[in-house]
């Protein structure tokens, strides 16, 4: 996919994963979509990077709010990519309780809209605006990723809701890829495993203490600009397409 007087957009680009995503990308040039909610962080990280970042409030569950920033992308430049990086508190706990009690169903619901729901959102919404794109030499339009987790297939005790939205973001992927191959729309999917992002709230030398010496190799939590350094190679080679890919360092979660 030919980057060329191209844009971005990023939802969730003001922090972890997003931001260093923003970061790779408008370090190569190329005008990039902070798409957030987080308005201090999102505009001070636009200020920061110049001209090519262009702060956008958003919220993925929106569909007006989610079109807006799309809109932006599509002012900026021809929109060849869109990135899914956004995150939220999701639900914790056991279906039932210790003390017999069903887990409570809004926080599930909530779950699923932040994570499935607005991915979805801004999967149509990006694609849509591709698909009215000239395609490139190759016939490419766009590309669209968006971020499961390991979670999806070895989800751990109290992270059902978690566990259910990203894999329906992982299953969300091929069947998406079909449906927009005569677009010249690529769709792919990366699964992280143990990141460390400041959603952590914890120093980093703390937080690979605590989780990165589970990691068989290497032996340390994963690092955004490792994320990102993936999106990028998923833009530069055409035959990924309609997959889910583990950025894991081979680690596979337990029950706990």
């Amino acid at each position: 996919m030919d980057l060329e007087k191209a844009s971005v957009i990023v939802s969730g680009g003001a922090g972890g994963l997003g931001e260093a995503t923003v970061r790779r990308f408008v370090g190569r040039g190329i005008p990039t979509v902070i798409a957030d909610l987080d308005d201090e962080r999102g505009q001070g990280l636009a200020d920061e990077l110049g001209d090519d970042a262009h702060y956008v409030r958003t919220d993925v569950t929106d569909e007006k709010s989610t079109l807006t920033a799309v809109e932006a992308a599509t002012e900026a430049g021809t929109l060849r990519l869109a990135v899914a990086a956004h995150g939220a508190g999701a639900a914790v706990g056991r279906v039932v309780g210790r003390d017999g009690e069903p887990l409570g169903l809004d926080g599930f619901r909530r779950t699923i809209d932040v994570y499935l729901t607005g991915t979805f959102n801004l999967l149509r919404l990006a694609a849509a605006a591709m698909a009215r794109s000239t395609p490139d030499d190759g016939g490419g339009r766009g590309v669209v990723v968006n971020t499961a987790s390991i979670a999806a297939y070895e989800g751990q005790i109290g992270q059902s809701p978690y566990a259910a939205a990203k894999a329906g973001v992982a299953g969300l992927t091929l069947a998406a890829a079909r449906d927009l191959a005569a677009a010249g729309v690529r769709v792919m999917t990366i699964a992280p495993g143990t990141f460390f992002t400041p959603a952590f709230r914890m120093p980093e030398d703390e937080a690979q203490a605590r989780w990165g010496t589970a990691v068989p190799f290497p032996n340390r939590m994963g690092r955004a600009t490792e994320y990102a350094a993936l999106v990028e190679h998923i833009v530069a080679n055409d035959y990924l397409n309609g997959e889910v890919i583990r950025l894991d360092g081979a680690i596979r979660f337990g029950p706990k």
